[in-house]
């Protein structure tokens, strides 16, 4: 289970960032920091092409690669649909009734967070990427890429503290810190789960009671 719900996770952010933003460089990135995060878990296919690709090499069985193909094309369906809800924001900004942009930054800083903390468990935390070296690089872009998708949207804090330095500076409303500090921290708990059910092997071991 956990190697599908990898795939969805890394389906949907290349889908929806390559959907929302057509940015190249942008794309690229998602790619690059979800490939890192999921690769040691289902090998970061993302792309039904790549799938049968690896099913000819003998590297996934048919019953698998079925099930990824299908997982990819529904994280696909669901993130293209959720990027044409937000791209209305970015369309019709005069005509947009303030409780929606408000909804759409809350969405925005719950994706954001969530790509960010998911990327930092699984590159920084993960057994299965001990030693590696490039696990700055991976949560840079991963910041780099969601402020691309999200920065117009919701101001792209996707970090309680930044959100309650930049209200102190003025850069975001007193008004809305509710947002970035639930959002946010909702976000960081979601990922942590989803860590969790996708590492369980990664579980700390509870410490022994003292005699």
């Amino acid at each position: 289970m956990g190697k599908y719900i990898t795939e969805f996770i890394g389906s949907f952010f290349l889908v929806f960032v390559a959907v929302l933003t057509n940015n190249p460089l942008a794309i690229g990135a998602v790619l690059m920091v979800m490939v890192f995060a999921g690769g040691h878990i289902s090998g970061a296919h993302y792309n039904p092409a790549v799938t049968l690709a690896v099913l000819v090499r003998g590297k996934i069985s048919p019953p698998h690669a079925v099930v990824y193909i299908v997982v990819q094309f529904i994280a696909a369906v669901i993130a293209a649909v959720l990027a044409k809800w937000f791209l209305g924001e970015l369309n019709t900004p005069a005509t947009m009734d303030l409780s929606n942009r408000v909804l759409k930054a809350f969405c925005a800083e719950l994706i954001g967070t969530f790509a960010l903390a998911y990327v930092v468990l699984n590159v920084a935390t993960s057994k299965g990427t001990t030693g590696n070296s490039f696990y700055g690089l991976a949560i840079g872009f991963t910041v780099f890429t969601m402020a691309t998708t999200f920065g117009s949207i919701s101001g792209g804090a996707f970090n309680p503290a930044v959100a309650v330095g930049a209200t102190i500076a003025n850069a975001f409303a007193l008004k809305n810190i509710w947002l970035y500090l639930v959002a946010c921290s909702g976000a960081g708990l979601c990922a942590g789960w989803v860590f969790n059910l996708v590492n369980p092997e990664d579980r700390p071991v509870p410490p022994l009671p003292r005699a």
